[in-house]
């Protein structure tokens, strides 16, 4: 019996979707500290084969599966001990912006259960750069999880367009000493105009101040590896070969494709006109669009594929497509705890199965 499809999660559904995610990082806040050893020696799946490591020699940086959990779950980071029991690779918390903001009014979070999407309008509702770092600086030298973290972060609603790279290097200087990576998010169609930033000229301008700031920082942590510095497009622009171009130039490592959609196809109406929709229906889009980002990047950044992963075999078409780390949270809402564990043993199987001898080998093999 699926203990959460039948028990867990018709009592969460019953509530509206914000009030079900409160209580949800509540939970594992307080409540599932006490039980982390005993999840994390079933949830997690320790596989050589599932090894992803970037970078090399005092520079590199490893994750110990593939499999991540998105921005938008934990957006303060207050749940990162808790989620890395249940066997994720990687973690990243955001979007976060300099200081707090409320985001949009409710009601901003739908479910599409029949779909298995969520259509969210959040706005970057989050307590701040600031806040979270000084919460984490409480324990000094001491990282709170043991994976790979990285920090979402984005400009402020009310600051402008032309002002707006400033907010980025201010996330990026107080989040620098707690980041094994940051994602620029440009592509929330929730903040107004923030997806101006991924055009041509105003994309390089922020990536380059982004860059410059990340640079002159990276004397300031020699006992770590530097952070990456990745962005997050949309699905919706087909602009994927100038973001390479500018993503390149300002010597950026990576790529995450893709944040959340404005189209609708795939959902019964009625559906809110205003947000991004995330799980099922987004599948092909987002891997469509990786597909693309491989393919103009010649393997030359690391890629992050997210957008409707539920199965190892949804995993597996976007290392196929390009990605060596894909992320998830939807599948996650509706699928339960232990998919980090079936998608990691089914891409094991999967690898294998293929003559591949690590995530690495099957990277791009399906462009």
């Amino acid at each position: 019996m699926n203990i959460y499809k039948n028990l867990i999660r018709p009592v969460l559904f019953r509530l509206p979707p914000e009030t079900a995610h409160r209580m949800a990082i509540c939970a594992l806040r307080w409540g599932a500290r006490p039980w982390g050893g005993v999840l994390r020696s079933v949830l997690t799946v320790k596989d050589e084969i599932l090894k992803v490591t970037v970078g090399e020699g005092e520079d590199r940086l490893v994750f110990p599966n593939p499999v991540g959990l998105a921005a938008g779950f934990d957006k303060d980071a207050v749940a990162l001990p808790a989620l890395e029991n249940f066997g994720f690779g990687f973690l990243e918390a955001g979007t976060l912006t300099p200081t707090g903001q409320p985001g949009n009014p409710p009601p901003r979070l739908f479910r599409f259960v029949k779909e298995e999407a969520l259509v969210n309008r959040m706005g970057f509702n989050n307590a701040g750069a600031d806040k979270v770092s000084e919460r984490l600086a409480r324990s000094p030298g001491k990282r709170i999880v043991s994976v790979p973290l990285g920090f979402n972060i984005g400009k402020m609603k009310e600051t402008p367009l032309d002002r707006a790279a400033g907010d980025y290097v201010r996330c990026l200087e107080v989040l620098y000493d707690h980041a094994d990576y940051f994602v620029v998010n440009v592509s929330s169609p929730n903040t107004p105009e923030l997806r101006r930033l991924q055009e041509g000229a105003s994309l390089a301008a922020l990536l380059t101040a982004v860059r410059e700031k990340a640079d002159e920082w990276a004397g300031k942590r020699p006992a770590r590896t530097r952070p990456r510095l990745l962005v997050k497009i949309s699905p919706d622009e087909n602009m994927e070969e100038s973001v390479v171009e500018s993503v390149l130039a300002a010597r950026f490592d990576g790529i995450v494709a893709t944040n959340t959609t404005r189209s609708r196809d795939g959902l019964t109406p009625p559906y809110p006109e205003e947000g991004g929709m995330s799980g099922r229906p987004l599948r092909h889009l987002s891997t469509d669009s990786l597909r693309r980002i491989h393919r103009f990047s010649k393997g030359r950044l690391l890629l992050i594929g997210s957008g409707g992963v539920f199965s190892a075999e949804d995993a597996y078409e976007k290392i196929l497509a390009g990605a060596s780390l894909v992320q998830i949270y939807t599948g996650w809402v509706y699928s339960g705890f232990t998919l980090v564990n079936r998608i990691n043993r089914g891409l094991s199987d999967l690898l294998r199965r293929d003559g591949f001898s690590s995530v690495m080998q099957a990277v791009g093999r399906g462009v």
